[in-house]
């Protein structure tokens, strides 16, 4: 297996000044799963395309191992790609698709037969291994692209949102046959998707492209518990973070009626740009509902109730617990905010809740730059 290692790759298209891939640095350890998320035009099929051998590098560096890639053909890299469309050839049966890559590097027929049933025991295709493609279902077809790649023995998988064909219920299976099966393997995989549940449940670490740049590169945990601009804090995480620009004041920000603690650091961090402002972020199930007429610790007024008032417009209740979609009055401006609340107590529609943060939960960043404030 390998290593793989972006050195400030850059990939400017011809007719294009501003680069699609911007001095792209990351280093890969042997066996992980890293998976590149950002939104459309981000630069991550750009990146992957780049190791792959499929689009060249303008500046910059990428190695596998200690072998620098960066001009080698792709058949030269050692790598096996999966596709969003699966890339199967219509008119071969199942186990000539696994095993044609071998067949072209001229191994022998036992050998590509024994290492195609091998891939197909792995990934529960023995019995489809005599089926053209079309008699396939989506899933099937994307287990058999996944196949390809296995037989093949590569140092480093790239997947390409190999599973945007698929329909919602078989996408969170699949991820999840993709995922053990890459531990099992141990094989180094880059995984590109737009999907950050994706990203979250099957990578063991995430990198978060916007615009070409690389925003952050953690693991799932701490993305979701420091992310480190307003741009990552409001992509990753699902519904998204709540971001409030909130007034400075003293020992904390005033959120609504009430003052919520925030470290002295990100205040001083804030005084030092002279900001009289931040932006708080809070995730939806790190508000604590107030009733009306609460006087929590930090109200400002003993007669208006606690926190910030939201006026409820829809509620979907998922069982376990509901999230509620309002708006809610901030600094003159109409803000929306989701607020997840138990599945017992869930408000109705066209009322009114009074919601407060939990203070150890809060995460400050500067209105001006979008960088984080707090530890």
């Amino acid at each position: 297996m390998a290593t793989v290692t972006f050195d400030k790759a850059t990939r400017v298209y011809p007719g294009s000044e501003k680069p699609a891939v911007d001095q792209l640095e990351i280093a890969i350890e042997d066996g992980e799963f890293l998976v590149l998320v950002g939104p459309s035009g981000c630069g991550k099929s750009t990146s992957l395309r780049m190791l792959a051998g499929l689009e060249d590098v303008n500046g910059g560096a990428i190695r596998i191992g200690d072998r620098d890639v960066t001009h080698l053909p792709p058949k030269d890299r050692d790598i096996a790609m999966v596709f969003q469309n699966y890339a199967l050839y219509p008119h071969m049966s199942v186990a000539d698709n696994m095993g044609f890559a071998l067949k072209i590097a001229g191994v022998n027929k036992a050998e590509i037969r024994k290492k195609v049933e091998e891939a197909a025991k792995i990934l529960d295709l023995t019995e489809y291994l005599d089926r053209k493609p079309k008699a396939l279902s989506g899933g099937q077809r994307q287990r058999v692209a996944m196949g390809r790649a296995i037989v093949r023995e590569p140092q480093v998988f790239l997947m390409d949102e190999p599973l945007s064909n698929l329909d919602a219920k078989l996408r969170v299976s699949t991820r999840t046959q993709i995922a053990s099966l890459q531990r099992r393997l141990g094989i180094t995989t880059v995984y590109v998707t737009h999907d950050q549940v994706e990203a979250m449940t099957m990578g063991d670490r995430v990198a978060v492209l916007k615009d070409g740049l690389l925003q952050q590169v953690d693991s799932p945990r701490n993305m979701y518990d420091r992310p480190a601009n307003l741009f990552v804090a409001g992509f990753i995480g699902s519904p998204a973070m709540n971001l409030v620009e909130v007034p400075i004041t003293d020992g904390g920000v005033k959120f609504g009626n009430s003052v919520v603690p925030v470290t002295r650091e990100a205040l001083a961090a804030a005084g030092e740009r002279g900001d009289k402002t931040v932006t708080v972020g809070v995730r939806p199930e790190h508000f604590d509902v107030v009733e009306h007429g609460g006087t929590a610790a930090g109200t400002l007024s003993k007669d208006a109730p606690a926190g910030l008032a939201v006026s409820v417009n829809v509620v979907e209740e998922l069982g376990a617990d509901g999230y509620v979609y309002g708006s809610a009055q901030v600094g003159g401006e109409h803000k929306d905010l989701v607020v997840r609340v138990g599945g017992r107590s869930v408000p109705d529609k066209g009322s009114e809740l009074h919601v407060v943060p939990r203070a150890g939960e809060l995460h400050v960043f500067s209105t001006s730059t979008g960088e984080r404030l707090s530890d």
